[in-house]
């Protein structure tokens, strides 16, 4: 979401008298590639750039493939390929060994429909977004392509497309139980064949942190890198006024049951006073966070379950598999810059469902298969 809001800033700022510009978009991934289906990257005439599609190697080449697409006021889709590791195939060393597909769409100002502003209005949203974009067709009806859609607007995109309403469904239903975008193949009433991306997009994630010692500052330093909506519990006072700027909401601890938690929500725990963490842990554990870790020492845990397990309702902490503690991935880490390295990778690891282990000790690739 980072991406597609930094995305959005550069647009809104684009000088459209002098300016035009064209959007780049991943739409389909083999075997190893830096970036996945959905990256982006909005290209001006003027050779700015922001977001990207790689990892520095394709961006030189997808300059000039925007200003064509720009130039001739249609999309077009590029197809890097280096599975025979071949640099000369494309003019670039993409070092990977994978094929990537490449949608350029000019973007049209005028147009209120335009790919960047239907992203806009999933900003706000708290939850998964679908959106559906043509990438291949007969040549005929070229004029179709990068056709862009939500999922409100269903009716509008089968009937302009001649496909199945129950299909598309039926491979939306798909996409959302996997949660990550894939390329499907239909057939119109017209018999014609035609590639369809349904695209899955997360929200950005809630972060709520609860205290106000000098260790929230790195946390929030590196959350507010990773694009990550950023709240605060705890007294104004103890905390530097460069946080208030980046918080979304900061409040004292009385009102932290005012917090909406919801599916996309982490919260942790770094009070470094144990009145305080008991409490907001009791206050927290009834929302049922996906995510809910503690700073502090395993034998620290342990005193709050004793005390936990004595009330009229017990809860066993170690049972609870949303609930970590002591937080963070085992980095070793001292600083409060490197702790909040590991707790922010922790995050990341278990909303991804991964183990957060080293990468050469993974069997298999790096991402799953789409």
């Amino acid at each position: 979401m980072k991406e597609i809001r930094n995305i959005i800033n550069t647009y809104d700022q684009i000088d459209w008298t002098k300016e035009q510009a064209a959007l780049a978009t991943v739409v389909s991934v083999e075997e190893s590639a830096y970036r996945r289906i959905g990256a982006r990257m909005l290209v001006q005439s003027s050779g700015t750039w922001i977001g990207g599609i790689s990892g520095g190697c394709l961006e030189g080449d997808a300059l000039k493939r925007a200003n064509a697409a720009i130039f001739k006021k249609e999309p077009s889709i590029v197809i890097y390929d280096t599975m025979d590791d071949d640099d000369h195939q494309i003019g670039v060393g993409l070092g990977c060994n994978g094929r990537i597909e490449v949608l350029f769409t000019p973007v049209n100002p005028s147009d209120k429909h335009n790919p960047v502003e239907r992203l806009k209005t999933i900003q706000e949203k708290r939850t998964p977004s679908i959106f559906y974009q043509v990438i291949s067709l007969e040549e005929k009806e070229i004029r179709k392509m990068g056709l862009f859609a939500n999922e409100n607007q269903t009716d509008i995109f089968v009937n302009s497309l001649g496909i199945s309403k129950e299909n598309l469904l039926e491979k939306t239903a798909l996409v959302h139980q996997r949660k990550k975008s894939k390329v499907f193949n239909f057939v119109t009433t017209t018999g014609q064949s035609i590639s369809i991306l349904i695209e899955f997009i997360r929200p950005e994630l809630r972060l709520v942190i609860v205290g106000d010692n000098y260790d929230v500052h790195a946390f929030v330093g590196i959350a507010k890198e990773l694009g990550w909506e950023i709240n605060i519990v705890g007294l104004r006072r103890k905390l530097d006024k460069s946080i208030f700027s980046l918080s979304k909401k900061m409040l004292p601890y009385e009102q932290a049951r005012d917090l909406v938690i919801d599916e996309y929500t982490a919260v942790v725990l770094m009070s470094h006073d144990y009145k305080w963490d008991l409490e907001m842990l009791q206050i927290f554990l009834k929302q049922h966070p996906p995510y809910l870790g503690m700073l502090g020492p395993k034998k620290r845990m342990l005193k709050m379950q004793t005390e936990l397990q004595a009330d009229t309702e017990p809860i066993n902490l170690k049972n609870l598999s949303f609930f970590y503690s002591p937080i963070g991935l085992d980095i070793g880490a001292e600083s409060p810059e490197e702790i909040a390295l590991s707790i922010a990778a922790e995050i990341i690891a278990h909303f991804r469902n991964r183990s957060g282990n080293f990468l050469k000790l993974r069997s298999g690739t790096i991402h799953e298969r789409t």
